[in-house]
C-alpha cells in the first residue's frame, strides 16, 4: 500500500527584505586643541535593502557626519557601521577606497561636476578605476543617461545644462558602478521647487525600479516626505523615527507627470 503523502507545510509569510546597514553603537567626536566635540551618541540604526530613508534635523545635529560614516568617508570613533555584513570602520584606507568606489554612488547639493568634461564624461570617470574596456564604459554611460532622459545632452558642459539637467548627470554618475548604496547630500537644495520634485521622482524610481537604497540628508520636510521613512537627529542623538504622514505625502507629491522612459536599447556614444 502506498504511504500517504504528508501534508504540505502551511506558507510562510514573505520575509522583509534583509538589513544592509546594520549601525550600533555608534559615536563620533572631533578634537579641536584641548576640546572634546562630541558629534554623535550611541546611535543604532538599521537600513533594509531597498529603502529610502531621510536624514533630518537642524544644523549641527550630526546628519552629515552619520551620511558621512556611512558612505566610508569617515571612521566612528566607536561602535560599527556594517554595510552589506562588513564593519567598514574596519577597514584600512586602501580597502575603503576600494570598497567606495565598488558599493557607493554619491550625489551633492551642488553636483560635484569638472566643468572642462562633457555630461558624458563626468559620468564616466567612476568607470576609469575598473577594468571595463572603452566600449563597455561607453555602453555602460549610454545607459545610465538613458535612464536620467539626457542621452540627448551627453556631448554638452556643465554649464550649457540647467542646474536639474546637472543634478541628473550627477545622478547618473552615482549609478554608473551599479552601487548598492546611494548616498544623496541636500540633492535638491540649489533647485527650485518644480525641479527638485523631477529629482526626488528619479530617486524614487531607483529604488522601486532597480531595488537601490538611499540614504538622504535634507532639511526640507516636502523633500524628506517623499522618502519611506524619516530619521530625525537633535545634537547627535537619533530622537525618532517614523513613515511619511500622509499629509506630508500631499504636500511634497507634485502634480502627476508621467515619468521618462528609457529606450528599449541603450544608445551607443559616439567614438571619440
Amino acid at each position: 500500500m502506498p504511504t500517504p503523502a504528508a501534508p504540505a507545510a502551511p506558507a510562510t509569510p514573505s520575509a522583509s527584505p534583509p538589513g544592509l546597514i546594520q549601525i550600533r553603537n555608534l559615536a563620533k567626536s572631533y578634537r579641536r586643541g584641548d576640546q572634546h566635540i562630541p558629534v554623535l551618541l550611541d546611535i543604532d540604526l538599521d537600513v533594509a535593502q531597498g529603502e529610502f530613508i531621510a536624514l533630518m534635523g537642524p544644523s549641527g545635529s550630526g546628519k552629515s557626519t552619520l551620511l558621512n560614516l556611512i558612505a566610508g568617508i569617515d571612521k566612528p570613533s566607536a561602535g560599527t557601521v556594517e554595510i552589506g555584513g562588513i564593519d567598514i570602520a574596519t577597514l584600512g584606507d586602501g580597502e575603503l577606497s576600494d570598497w567606495r568606489a565598488h558599493n557607493v554612488g554619491f550625489i551633492f547639493q551642488f553636483y560635484n561636476l569638472i566643468p572642462v568634461l562633457s555630461a558624458f564624461e563626468n559620468v564616466e570617470l567612476p568607470l576609469l578605476l575598473t577594468g571595463l574596456s572603452a566600449r563597455q564604459r561607453r555602453e555602460r554611460v549610454a545607459q545610465v543617461l538613458a535612464l536620467v532622459s539626457l542621452s540627448d545632452r551627453a556631448d554638452h558642459f556643465p554649464n550649457e545644462l540647467s542646474g536639474g539637467q546637472q543634478q541628473r548627470v550627477a545622478i547618473a554618475r552615482a549609478l554608473v558602478t551599479d552601487p548598492t548604496l546611494i548616498v544623496a547630500d541636500e540633492p535638491t537644495g540649489d533647485l527650485d521647487r518644480s525641479t527638485g520634485a523631477e529629482v526626488l521622482t528619479l530617486l524614487e524610481q531607483l529604488v522601486d525600479e532597480l531595488g537601490k537604497t538611499i540614504v538622504m540628508v535634507t532639511h526640507d520636510p516636502k523633500a524628506a516626505a517623499r522618502a519611506r521613512r524619516m530619521v530625525h537627529l537633535e545634537k547627535g542623538v537619533l530622537v525618532d523615527e517614523l513613515p511619511p504622514t500622509s499629509s506630508d505625502m500631499a504636500k511634497a507629491t507634485p502634480p502627476p507627470t508621467p515619468p521618462p522612459t528609457p529606450p528599449s536599447s541603450p544608445t551607443t556614444a559616439p567614438e571619440a
